[in-house]
């Protein structure tokens, strides 16, 4: 049964559209929890379009059940998660003229220097996640880097047309079983909804879905703790079979 990471980061861009106090996402963090998030995650980029080295501070201050701190492979980014203390740290590639994150983060590519990242996170007592496409290479060099989890990119999926939906769900289903044979623990997140969600909740050894976007809009018309619960009814009970998305008899 997977669990929900809830990603709070479009609170924050509610506030900073308007550079004041309000709304505040560390407050929005405990009703997110009051609604069954079994984690906060969000994402201090480096121009801080919304979430504040502020929010992360407070957060893990606050966050009762796990603070999961998305962010770049830089030197700055490492001197704030290891005096934050997260209770993980999910390594993403960034880009300053993206909307939002557009794919996993190339491993293999800098292998050398994830490595090295890793395992003073890991030497901290902080666990790690790499965030990646469902890709063989990308996931053999995960296991490489030292790192225990990964978290499987899913926004090619969720963008897909109904017809290839099952093929990128195959890829997922195929990357999760490749992760774990190589002893890794699998997450997943990025542009699921309400609508898509079951499918890729159901992967066998799926362990947590971060999911934002979609419960903040949700939270619009009925609140922020409700949302949050409809959500969790769908990651830990998925209706959905794994490998086609069609509804199980």
């Amino acid at each position: 049964m997977a669990s929900l990471g809830v990603n709070i980061d479009h609170i924050a861009n509610v506030r900073q559209a308007r550079r004041t106090v309000e709304p505040d996402p560390v407050s929005y963090a405990l009703l997110a929890e009051l609604g069954g998030a079994d984690g906060i995650t969000v994402h201090l980029r480096e121009d801080r379009r919304h979430i504040q080295d502020r929010d992360v501070e407070l957060l893990r201050q606050t966050v009762r059940s796990r603070l999961n701190l998305e962010m770049a492979a830089t030197a700055e980014m490492e001197a704030i998660a290891l005096r934050i203390r997260p209770d993980m740290v999910t390594l993403v590639p960034e880009k300053r003229e993206e909307v939002t994150t557009e794919g996993g983060l190339d491993v293999a590519g800098q292998l050398q220097s994830l490595t090295g990242l890793v395992g003073r996170l890991q030497g901290a007592g902080i666990g790690v996640s790499l965030f990646v496409d469902a890709d063989p290479t990308q996931l053999r060099a995960c296991q490489a880097s030292g790192a225990r989890w990964v978290e499987l990119h899913t926004g090619t999926y969720a963008e897909a047309s109904w017809a290839d939906q099952p093929l990128e769900l195959a890829r997922l289903t195929e990357g999760s079983f490749l992760a774990r044979s190589l002893g890794l623990r699998v997450n997943a997140g990025h542009g699921l909804t309400y609508q898509n969600v079951e499918p890729v909740a159901a992967i066998e050894g799926m362990e947590e879905l971060n999911i934002g976007h979609t419960i903040v809009a949700r939270a619009l018309a009925v609140g922020l703790e409700q949302a949050v619960r409809q959500m969790k009814a769908l990651v830990q009970n998925p209706r959905h079979d794994p490998l086609f998305g069609s509804p199980r008899p």
